[in-house]
C-alpha cells in the first residue's frame, strides 16, 4: 500500500500537494485518520481544518493530528470549497465531514477520491483485495 521509506523526503508528498491545491485559493480540508493493517484500513477520527496558506507543512500537519489521541498510520484528506471556490463555512464543513465518515465505513475506495498519506506523508492509494 506504500512506497519504499525514501531519506530526505518525508512529507514532499504531502508538501507538493499542499502547495499545488492551495494555488486555486483556500480550502476546507476534510482529515479522515486510518489505521492500516495488512488488508484493512480502519477509520479511527475525523475533523476538517481550513486551508488559508500554505505555510503549513507535514511536520505540523502531523504533530497537529498527534493530539488526536489516536495511533494512526495514515490520513485521508478530501479538499472542500463552498460554492464560491473559498473554504466552507463549518457548518457546511461538519455536514461534509459526517457524510464522508459514512462513504468512507461503506466503501474504502472512497480514499482514493481524496488524497492518502501515510504517516510520514508519501502518497498512497487503496486497491481492491480479495481474501484468500
Amino acid at each position: 500500500m506504500s512506497k519504499s521509506f525514501k531519506p530526505g523526503r518525508t512529507g514532499a508528498d504531502f508538501n507538493e500537494w499542499l502547495a499545488r491545491e492551495f494555488a486555486d485559493g483556500s480550502f476546507t480540508a476534510l482529515i479522515v485518520l486510518v489505521s492500516i493493517g495488512g488488508l484493512e484500513v480502519i477509520p479511527l477520527r475525523s475533523t476538517f481544518m481550513h486551508v488559508i496558506g500554505d505555510e503549513l507543512d507535514w511536520l505540523a500537519f502531523s504533530d497537529a493530528m498527534r493530539g488526536a489521541g489516536v495511533n494512526w498510520e495514515g490520513v485521508v484528506i478530501m479538499p472542500f470549497r463552498d460554492e464560491d471556490g473559498a473554504h466552507a463555512s463549518d457548518i457546511k464543513a461538519r455536514d461534509a465531514l459526517r457524510l464522508l465518515d459514512k462513504r468512507i465505513i461503506e466503501d474504502r475506495l472512497v480514499i482514493n477520491e481524496g488524497h492518502f498519506f501515510d504517516k510520514w506523508g508519501r502518497r498512497m492509494k487503496i486497491e481492491e483485495a480479495s481474501a484468500q
